[in-house]
């Protein structure tokens, strides 16, 4: 009897550490966060948005990755999105984009908070992969993480070539913005 009274005694506190490391320890997605670009340039201004792409966050270990396919972006004028996937991207050769890496400055996870965070890790467009850090927000609130960042990625960088007679109304470096609502994976 005094066995049992025991082991009901520290049911309590047992439920309470193992909920303290899934908080901490879990993994969090989404398939539906938004990454969009702009091209600015004195003659044209390029957007387009993707609102398919996938992320997933192991907390236990900060571990990131995001993946995107090519031909979800959407643009306002069909021809660019046309001339994006054929002449610039190749997305029949080239059709994802990932980002690989690790959360290096992360903060508790089992506290709602905003927090500045950075990712390091492998990028990956146009089948050329460079190394990055990205500098983002991260906002934990009510079990959910949302990521936020907004980057530049030059075009040369992953051996996107621009058609000189169009060099001037597409910017060489490329205004990137990301959101990620990831939710507790069951």
């Amino acid at each position: 009897m005094y066995f049992f009274r025991r082991v009901f005694a520290t049911l309590p506190v047992i439920a309470m550490l193992f909920g303290k490391v899934l908080a901490q320890g879990g993994m969090y997605s989404t398939a539906a966060g938004n990454t969009r670009f702009s091209s600015e340039t004195p003659l044209e201004n390029i957007n387009a948005e993707n609102k398919k792409s996938q992320a997933i966050l192991n907390t236990a270990n900060n571990e990131i990755a995001i993946r995107m396919n090519m031909r979800d972006f959407v643009f306002p004028n069909k021809l660019m999105q046309e001339h994006f996937n054929e002449n610039y991207i190749e997305s029949a050769k080239y059709p994802t984009a990932t980002f690989s890496g690790r959360v290096t400055n992360a903060p508790d996870y089992s506290k709602d908070g905003q927090y500045d965070v950075s990712a390091a890790g492998k990028f990956t467009v146009h089948g050329v992969t460079k190394e990055r850090t990205i500098v983002g927000k991260m906002k934990i609130e009510g079990g959910k993480i949302t990521i936020s960042s907004d980057f530049e990625v030059p075009l040369a960088d992953h051996k996107i070539e621009v058609p000189q007679i169009v060099f001037v109304k597409i910017a060489q470096i490329i205004s990137v913005k990301t959101q990620f609502v990831l939710m507790p994976k069951k």
